[in-house]
C-alpha cells in the first residue's frame, strides 16, 4: 500500500459496535477515521450522477419529494433480493474504493483507520494492511439492531443475514474485538489491539 502507512481496516456485523471502537481510536489515539458508510452515503447524494441511476432502475418512487433517496424504500428492495443488493453495491462500491484511495494518498498519518462495514462483502481487503473485526453473540446483535434501528425481529435477521456470517469475518480477521461483555474489556482490547 501507499508508503507503508498502517491501514486497519475495521469491519464486523451490523451493529457489533463498530462505530464505539472507532470513536474510541479517534479520541484516544487521535487516528484518522475513513468511514465507508459517509462515501456511501456521498454516492448516492441528491442529484449525484449514482442516484440518478438508482432512480433509473427503480423509478420515482425511490426518491423522496425533495430529490434524496428513500433509504427505506431502497432497504426493503436490496435486503429481500440478492441480486438488486448486487447491481446497487456494483455502483457504489468502486465509488467508495477511490474515495478511500484518495484519503489514504492526502493523510500525513501513519496509521489510518478505514470502517468497512462490508469489508469482505465489498472486496475491499486489499485496501488495508490489517483486518479487525468487532464480534459479538448473534443474539446481541440482533438486539442491539433492533433496538438501535427500531426494526421487528425478522426485519433485523434479515439485515444481519444479508451480510457475510460472522464466522467467516472471524476466520479473516488479524485481530478480533469481543464485543460481549462490557465497554471496558472492549477499549482493553483495542489499547492491545493498536500497541502490538
Amino acid at each position: 500500500m501507499t508508503n507503508n502507512k498502517k491501514l486497519i481496516g475495521l469491519t464486523g456485523g451490523i451493529a457489533t459496535g463498530k462505530s464505539t471502537v472507532a470513536n474510541y481510536l479517534a479520541t484516544a489515539y487521535n487516528l484518522p477515521i475513513l468511514d465507508a458508510d459517509i462515501y456511501a452515503r456521498e454516492a448516492v447524494s441528491c442529484g449525484s450522477p449514482i442516484l440518478t441511476e438508482i432512480a433509473q432502475k427503480y423509478g420515482q418512487e425511490i426518491l423522496l419529494a425533495d430529490g434524496n433517496l428513500n433509504r427505506a424504500k431502497l432497504g426493503e428492495i436490496i435486503f429481500n433480493q440478492p441480486q438488486e443488493k448486487e447491481w446497487v453495491e456494483n455502483i457504489i462500491h468502486p465509488y467508495v474504493r477511490n474515495c478511500f484511495l484518495q484519503e489514504i494518498n492526502k493523510s500525513s498519518a501513519n496509521t489510518l483507520i478505514l470502517v468497512i462495514p462490508l469489508l469482505f462483502e465489498a472486496k475491499l481487503e486489499n485496501l488495508v494492511t490489517e483486518i479487525w473485526v468487532v464480534a459479538c453473540s448473534e443474539t446481541q446483535q440482533k438486539t442491539r439492531l433492533m433496538e438501535r434501528n427500531n426494526l421487528t425481529s425478522e426485519q433485523a435477521t434479515a439485515r444481519i443475514n444479508s451480510q457475510l456470517p460472522m464466522s467467516e469475518k472471524i476466520k479473516l480477521a488479524d485481530i478480533v474485538l469481543d464485543n460481549s461483555s462490557t465497554l471496558e474489556s472492549l477499549l482493553q482490547q483495542i489499547d492491545q489491539a493498536i500497541q502490538r
